[in-house]
Formats: structure tokens, C-alpha cells, sequence
């Protein structure tokens, strides 16, 4: 357990306010940056991450995306489409769920 940046585990500016507002509370990733118990700082808030796991993409529901702050799984995946060269999605692509609560 450690304190890590949260610029690494919240790849933007949007995203980090989200997390402050409670919009978002979890984020998939291609790769681990963060463990369990693992703890980050936005404007004098913390919070810490509470699960890691290993999914794929058709894994995901409307539910996982609206915890990132989208509508639904459509808008999630057209997002990550938008931002990601060369992105396309496969449902048997591997990402790893990190979800984090403010304490």
C-alpha cells in the first residue's frame, strides 16, 4: 500500500474533477497502476483504491461506464475509440478494473 499519482491512475483533467464530484468511482485501464489499499490525493481529498481485478471489455455494462462518467457502455465505447489510436474494441481484450472511493 502505497500513495501514488493520480494523474497515472486518472489519465485527465475531466476525469480527476469527476472522481472529486463522486461521478466517477472506478476506471478500466490496459494495465495495473495501481494495488489495493493504495491511496491518492486530488485538492486535499483522498481516496483510496479499493479493488483491482482483471476483466475483459465484454465484461463491461452500462453500469461500469456510467461509473466512469459516461451514459452507457455505447458512449464509454465510441469515447475510447475517439481518444485511442488505432483502438478497436474486442470483446476478448483484457483491461484492469480499478475501483477507489473518497475517505
Amino acid at each position: 500500500m502505497g500513495e501514488i499519482d493520480p494523474d497515472d491512475l486518472l489519465p485527465n483533467d475531466r476525469m480527476r474533477q469527476q472522481a472529486l464530484e463522486g461521478e466517477v468511482t472506478q476506471i478500466h485501464r490496459g494495465h495495473q497502476y495501481a494495488d489495493e489499499g493504495d491511496t491518492f490525493t486530488i485538492d486535499d481529498e483522498t481516496f483510496e483504491v479499493t479493488t483491482v481485478t482483471e476483466r475483459t471489455l465484454g465484461d463491461l455494462t452500462d453500469e461500469d461506464a456510467r461509473a466512469e462518467g459516461m451514459d452507457d457502455l455505447e458512449t464509454y465505447r465510441r469515447m475510447l475509440e475517439r481518444v485511442h489510436d488505432d483502438f478497436e474494441w474486442d470483446d476478448d481484450s483484457e483491461v484492469v478494473l480499478h475501483q477507489f472511493e473518497k475517505q
